[in-house]
């Protein structure tokens, strides 16, 4: 039965190879990436302050997509869920620049277009968060281009547009185009002065992005290639001030998609050129949707769906998001989105939002937002950043764009809570979510395996973890008493999860079996178990077993117990000598660059010696 099934699979791709090798048949694709912008940058979303007069035309001749969104709200996942048509959080590459294996079965997408005969290349940008499979690309570098392909060769080609990335904001320009008393700020940002030039500067660097978006395009019209290529323009994840880019809300998911297929390829669309359409896509549909432009099968084990092509599927009900560690900050989220609603669901509402991570805090209006927040000169809107978290949240995104009115508590919406609620549910089970086994553990399974293939031969009891994680992250003291009881489950993530659960709710009973905890084999555990016994008030052991945690040989412990320290303010003090050490060996080779211990090191003793 497996070798028919194998010979039908293989007479099926001989027959679409074949019917591609027509060049009439095959399409160009160019993908046009801008980094970090939401659609509030664009002016044909919506925006009369935004100066995107290229990409406002460019709408004009395609289809502009009104939703479509990131996986997740940094690049890194989120470009890895592009390269391979799968959800990080069931490779077990969700957490940012980790380099963890991805199964052998996972082909980054453009491989099977240079194998049916496509020039691919990538200018220049990667970033895949998994090891590298260079062989998809004839050119990977900053000066790749289709232009080197051979005659009449069809050609994939990408160019990320770097220049709208969140760096950008790192040096204030002394002079701007846009007007910074003029400048749009939404309701959770104070206005102070570097939030006005931050937002402004920010427009000035799109409106640059743009000009570059033009010249490619003109490029390609130049070249006589516009009638035969198929062109996509979208951002890779939203961004770029504080609580978009790397949070759960529109501000960070919600990326700006236009497509233009020209007239001998407009019937691979159901939409028409010049249209708008709200229809859901998310980024687990690029890579099947280019290999059903162009006559490629769609491998069964990608996770999302072709939304033009032969293959088309009909839309999503759900757009599916993911947020893991963010750098050096530790989190886990999951959201769900329809065309009304946006639900997020936080696992680790004891953190805030605001976690110190140095390469957000370089931007001036980061710093200055803290420092009104310190000041108490902020309204309870723009203070919820720096506070922590609900365990569900709930909005309407059509009559509150901004995400500042959760709904998850308001009776009148309970219907939807549930349905969202459950929808999140069921896609963390179907997808088998590894994201819920601490870092420190997971990279010791990917040392080994592809934790993929781990959770798929039946060692990640999937249903009891993420249920144990719903009830640890429910702040609701009713499962305080199953909480306690699984403190001695036989699995170690259970007992993570169990002991996260107390830090949450604090119950008094769990002290004992917590304690024995700081003698579990999993250090990840006694990390946890020692964070909440701090809430318990045993303050002297917890920071007893978080100094001990930070001279454990795997980095992602240390971290984790950093950023625990990081919450506790001037008590994290008789930690200091171990912190430092931590910093001192960052010149002993390791690269602060990745070394996320590192950077949390250096923010907990900049904190304890202001």
């Amino acid at each position: 039965m497996k070798a028919t099934k194998r010979l039908a699979g293989l007479l099926m791709l001989v027959s679409f190879l074949g019917k591609a090798q027509n060049p009439a048949d095959r399409p160009n694709i160019l993908w046009i990436v801008s980094e970090d912008n939401n659609t509030s940058l664009i002016g044909c979303y919506g925006n009369p302050y935004a100066t995107t007069p290229n990409i406002d035309l460019f709408a004009k001749q395609g289809i502009l997509y009104k939703n479509a969104f990131s996986t997740a709200p940094v690049c890194a996942p989120s470009r890895n869920t592009l390269i391979t048509g799968m959800y990080p959080p069931s490779l077990g590459t969700e957490h940012m620049r980790s380099t963890y294996p991805v199964p052998s079965f996972v082909k980054f997408f453009p491989k099977y277009l240079r194998e049916a005969g496509y020039y691919t290349t990538n200018n220049s940008k990667k970033d895949y968060n998994t090891v590298d499979q260079t062989d998809a690309w004839d050119e990977s570098s900053d000066k790749a281009t289709y232009k080197n392909r051979k005659p009449g060769q069809p050609f994939f080609a990408v160019f990320n547009l770097f220049v709208s990335h969140e760096s950008g904001l790192h040096q204030p320009l002394p002079s701007l185009h846009h007007d910074p008393e003029k400048a749009p700020i939404p309701p959770y940002h104070p206005r102070t002065a570097e939030f006005k030039h931050d937002w402004a500067q920010y427009y000035d660097k799109v409106e640059t992005m743009d000009s570059q978006f033009g010249k490619l395009l003109k490029e390609l019209t130049d070249a006589g290639l516009a009638e035969n290529t198929i062109v996509f323009y979208y951002a890779d994840n939203g961004g770029v001030l504080g609580r978009s880019k790397r949070f759960m809300y529109e501000s960070g998911l919600h990326v700006p998609l236009i497509v233009h297929l020209p007239k001998k390829y407009a019937h691979l669309a159901k939409a028409k050129a010049g249209s708008q359409t709200d229809q859901l896509v998310t980024f687990l549909d690029f890579a099947p949707t280019i290999l059903s432009l162009v006559g490629i099968p769609v491998p069964a084990y990608m996770q999302g769906q072709a939304f033009l092509g032969k293959q088309q599927k009909s839309e999503h009900q759900y757009a599916y998001g993911f947020r893991g560690r963010m750098d050096e900050a530790i989190d886990l989220s999951r959201s769900v989105r329809d065309k009304k609603f946006r639900y997020i669901r936080n696992y680790l509402p004891h953190k805030i939002y605001g976690q110190h991570l140095n390469y957000l805090w370089q931007a001036p209006s980061i710093r200055s937002w803290e420092a009104e927040y310190k000041a108490g000169r902020l309204n309870e809107v723009q203070s919820r950043f720096w506070q922590p978290k609900p365990a569900e949240e709930l909005y309407d995104v059509e009559a509150d764009p901004d995400n500042i009115h959760n709904l998850a508590t308001d009776p009148k919406y309970a219907k939807e809570l549930i349905r969202l609620r459950k929808a999140n549910d069921q896609w963390l089970r179907q997808s088998k979510d590894v994201g819920f086994i601490p870092e420190a553990m997971l990279s010791s399974i990917a040392s080994q395996e592809p934790v993929y293939d781990y959770a798929h031969q039946g060692e990640y009891n999937t249903a009891r973890v993420i249920e144990t994680a719903t009830l640890a992250s429910s702040r609701n003291p009713a499962h305080a008493a199953e909480l306690i009881r699984r403190l001695t489950d036989t699995d170690p993530i259970i007992r993570y999860w169990a002991a996260t659960g107390c830090t949450v709710l604090k119950p008094v009973a769990a002290k004992v079996p917590l304690q024995k905890l700081l003698q579990d084999p999993e250090a990840s555990v006694q990390v946890a178990a020692a964070e909440a016994l701090y809430g318990l008030g045993e303050k002297a052991v917890a920071i007893h077993e978080l100094k001990k945690a930070l001279t454990d040989q795997n980095r992602l412990v240390r971290l984790q117990a950093l950023s625990v320290l990081q919450s506790l303010g001037n008590d994290a003090a008789p930690a200091l000598p171990e912190v430092k050490e931590i910093v001192a060996n960052a010149a002993k080779g390791y690269s602060v660059d990745t070394a996320y211990d590192v950077r949390a090191a250096q923010n907990l003793v900049d904190q304890l010696n202001p």
